[in-house]
């Protein structure tokens, strides 16, 4: 790539149509590069948690990092730095400038979609978090984009629903942790949502993207639409929307806007203003000195990233009881493993957020490692799964002799006598998504594939295959049609809610004997379901095929709670994984899935010594949560989830993760319980700003675990509270002093929370507004110190003076380590009150 150019000058020399150009990508990954002025074309890549890179088709495999909520879990700002490091590292390994992360939306409830891939109910946790990640990729020189400004906390509907909010609520919950990043790491890019805001779509409101973004928080950086999230040619450019993604455009074409330019409908000093800030992010990508349309490789797959990948993981999980210090487990104990999530691999999750992975680890695979390969024993327990597992893994290629199959491309389907095969590959991945599969011998992106495999079942039993699919497909066991995703097409919510329902079938199988599994697929055009407008998905489509040994849910809980009660103890897995949260879709429910509540009181009652490890990137349900000793909360843990948990487990790591999000009992207690969802293009932010703990504590409402809260195998005293003020200097310091009173090495997180008993008008108990993670070894003691902004820590907006105002008077700081657990109080005085605005 060039060096340097001079932003300015390139301006001056551009044509019109070079201008146009640069206004939209090219194709999916890359924006418009101009060659003869030394501008290259920049390529982004998702996300929030691993770099993907550009393939969605037999991708480069990546580094994955834990979901969102799990990184804001560790409550760590030098460890969410040097996370953020790793990710500008794995970019330059991918060959992108810039990286499609971190995702700060807000979660109002526990169903959103993707709500794992965000940080936390609390706008100043999520700004922090995401802080710390953005200045360390920009440390390696790789452009961050935060993202999706802003409100985008459902999928429902999600390209036209209108989030409808009083401008308090919007300012203080779901601006704020923009406002916080934009000002403490100057992130180069933000993308735009996908919604309207009040009526607009935010993509194209000058209000948000001019008014608020660019004059009065006065941020100069590259503003980019969502993929497909741009819906107006020049009132999107005009209001200042830099970037139409992806490419080719669909509202940014040449001939249209020059026809705008010289008819005087668009002008072109907006042209320019958009263009300038397009060239400032490729100027500033130069510095990373990634080469333009580079290579991707795993070279970046290194003891070093795996044992910072560990750390993340492990910091994450939070411990959530631990009754007659069931844990941590000793290797001395018989242990058995048992549940849906034991050797399946939650690693993250659904849509965009999604990778594959440079490996994965299991908790039944890293417990047997901590038991020098004895393997315990196991039951599955309970399906939990939406879509079957995986086919690949399970079956063995012909052609490689390895896991997986191969896959032969032809011009004409399997019924022609003379087929036209133009293209090869094998592979180990169950769900083929085609989207940019590219050859020069295909024609309007019709062609056929057969896979091919062999299958050796462990068991004799009724087997289940299944496919699911944008295309057609049927699978065949010996030469017997067994699924039919292809003669009659249901419309499910498959690839980001575009594809078919999963269809299934069943047959018995030997124990033993090897069969030959065949998958006849037809690429996108064979479809006969309509996608509708609002697809994303182009190309050849997909399909994701899987297979299960059909388990009697009855016997086989039967099953588990024989093998809990021959065993000390028991480690139980359970949860959700990618299937449930995904890009595209709401979860319906709070609930586990299938009869896995079922299998954990069975098991409870068999060995009340069983340690419940759950995983799920946002809040589930436990109504057996009183009977449970041992829960352990691990989201999705990246490449290392599964050496995370055993490390936790058996005490190799202290637990030290707090949770980002308060765990209701029910559905129906969270506050947008009655509007999560649109209705008429419309949704109601009824709880205004009391989202997360500020309603728990509000209505002072049980909850199973408040925001915040976490245990370690140390113990800790919090005292000596001391608060400075300097009002001149917009400066509150508070400093306590933290005792480990533990006989274990571990760490606390000192939670600040501010709150004002005496304001006219409503709020919050308390929110919060400073943390500091420290470690201390057994009995040592440390003053810790927090330098937070006064007037960040005690306004409120307030609507009418359309201003943040500062109150005088006496305000109370709460100190301690959870939402529910912050009795360390002592108070402030403000004297004089005050209204700002901007940063």
């Amino acid at each position: 790539m060039t060096a340097d150019f001079d932003v300015e000058y390139v301006l001056s020399q551009l044509t019109v149509d070079e201008k146009i150009g640069l206004l939209a990508g090219i194709d999916f990954w890359h924006t418009f590069p101009v060659k003869r002025l030394g501008v290259p074309s920049l390529r982004f890549s998702d996300g929030p948690n691993g770099i993907r890179g550009t393939k969605f088709f037999n991708s480069v495999p990546s580094g994955c990092f834990p979901c969102g909520t799990g990184l804001a879990a560790t409550f760590d700002k030098e460890l969410l730095r040097k996370a953020g490091r790793l990710m500008g590292e794995e970019a330059k390994h991918k060959g992108a400038h810039v990286i499609l992360g971190p995702t700060i939306n807000i979660q109002r409830g526990p169903l959103g979609g993707r709500g794992f891939e965000s940080f936390s109910e609390d706008p100043y946790l999520t700004g922090l978090a995401a802080t710390a990640i953005i200045k360390g990729i920009q440390d390696e020189g790789i452009a961050a984009t935060i993202k999706h400004f802003v409100c985008n906390d459902l999928e429902d509907d999600r390209n036209s629903s209108n989030s409808v909010l009083s401008e308090r609520a919007l300012r203080e919950i779901y601006l704020e942790p923009f406002r916080l990043a934009l000002k403490d790491s100057n992130p180069k890019a933000l993308m735009t949502s996908y919604n309207k805001v009040n009526g607009e779509h935010a993509s194209q409101s000058k209000r948000l993207l001019q008014t608020i973004l660019r004059d009065e928080w006065e941020w100069d950086g590259t503003i980019m639409s969502d993929w497909y999230g741009t819906y107006t040619n020049n009132t999107s450019i005009e209001n200042g929307l830099d970037l139409e993604m992806p490419g080719p455009t669909n509202f940014r074409r040449i001939q249209e806007l020059k026809h705008m330019i010289s008819t005087k409908e668009l002008h072109i000093k907006d042209v320019d203003a958009r263009v300038k800030s397009v060239l400032n992010l490729v100027k500033y990508a130069l510095k990373s000195g990634v080469p333009e349309n580079g290579a991707e490789d795993t070279t970046n797959n290194t003891p070093e990233t795996s044992a910072l990948l560990r750390k993340l993981a492990q910091d994450s999980i939070v411990l959530l009881k631990n009754e007659d210090n069931v844990l941590p487990l000793k290797k001395s104990e018989t242990v058995a493993v048992i549940g849906p999530n034991a050797k399946y691999p939650a690693y993250c999750g659904g849509g965009s957020a999604s990778l594959r992975a440079y490996y994965t680890t299991t908790p039944f695979d890293s417990i047997t490692e901590k038991l020098d390969g004895k393997k315990p024993p196991y039951s599955v327990g309970a399906n939990g799964h939406r879509l079957l597992p995986g086919l690949a893994s399970n079956l063995i290629n012909p052609v490689t002799g390895k896991a997986g199959y191969n896959l032969k491309f032809y011009k004409e389907p399997s019924d022609k006598a003379k087929r036209t095969l133009f293209d090869e590959y094998n592979l180990d991945i169950s769900t083929v998504f085609l989207i940019d599969y590219y050859n020069d011998e295909v024609k309007d992106d019709l062609y056929y594939i057969d896979f091919e495999g062999d299958f050796t079942p462990e068991e004799s039993g009724e087997y289940e295959f299944s496919a699911s699919v944008i295309g057609t497909a049927q699978v065949f066991v010996e030469e017997k049609l067994v699924v039919d995703n292809k003669t009659v097409q249901r419309r499910g919510n498959s690839f980001f809610n575009s594809g078919s329902d999963e269809v299934k079938g069943k047959i018995d199988l030997v124990e033993g004997k090897t069969y030959k599994i065949k998958i006849e697929f037809g690429s996108r055009p064979t479809f006969t379901i309509a996608q509708g407008e609002a697809s994303v998905i182009t190309g050849g489509g997909g399909v994701n095929l899987g297979l299960q040994k059909v388990i009697a849910p009855e016997e086989e809980i039967k099953n588990a709670v024989a093998i809990a009660k021959s065993v000390d103890k028991v480690v139980l897995n359970i949860g959700l994984n990618q299937e449930w949260e995904s890009e595209g879709f709401d979860r319906t429910h709070m609930d586990l899935v299938g009869v896995q509540n079922e299998l954990i009181e069975a098991v409870l009652e068999a060995n009340p010594n069983t340690v419940i490890v759950n995983q799920s990137g946002t809040p589930v349900a436990f109504p057996w949560l009183s009977k449970a000793k041992a829960l352990v909360h691990a989201w999705y843990g990246g490449n290392e989830g599964g050496n995370a948990i055993a490390d936790i487990l058996y005490g190799d790591a202290n637990p030290s993760g707090k949770l980002s999000l308060t765990f209701p009992y029910l559905n129906i207690d969270n506050p947008a319980y009655l509007h999560f969802k649109t209705e008429r293009g419309r949704v109601w932010y009824t709880e205004d700003i009391f989202v997360g703990y500020r309603f728990y504590e509000k209505l002072d409402r049980k909850v199973a675990f408040p925001f915040g809260f976490g245990l370690s195998y140390s113990e800790f005293e919090i005292s000596n509270l001391n608060i400075k003020v300097d009002e001149v200097k917009d400066k509150l310091e508070v400093n306590v002093q933290v005792k480990n009173i533990g006989k274990l090495a571990g760490s606390e997180v000192v939670q600040i929370y501010i709150g004002k008993k005496d304001s006219d008008v409503i709020r919050p108990v308390k929110v919060l507004k400073g943390f500091e993670k420290v470690l201390l070894k057994a009995g040592a003691k440390e003053t810790v110190t927090s330098s937070l902004s006064l007037k960040e820590s005690v306004s409120f907006f307030d609507e009418y003076q359309e201003e943040w105002s500062v109150q005088s008077g006496e305000y109370q700081v709460y100190v301690g380590n959870s939402s529910d657990n912050a009795t360390t109080v002592g108070t402030f005085s403000v004297e004089k009150a005050f209204f700002w605005l901007g940063n």
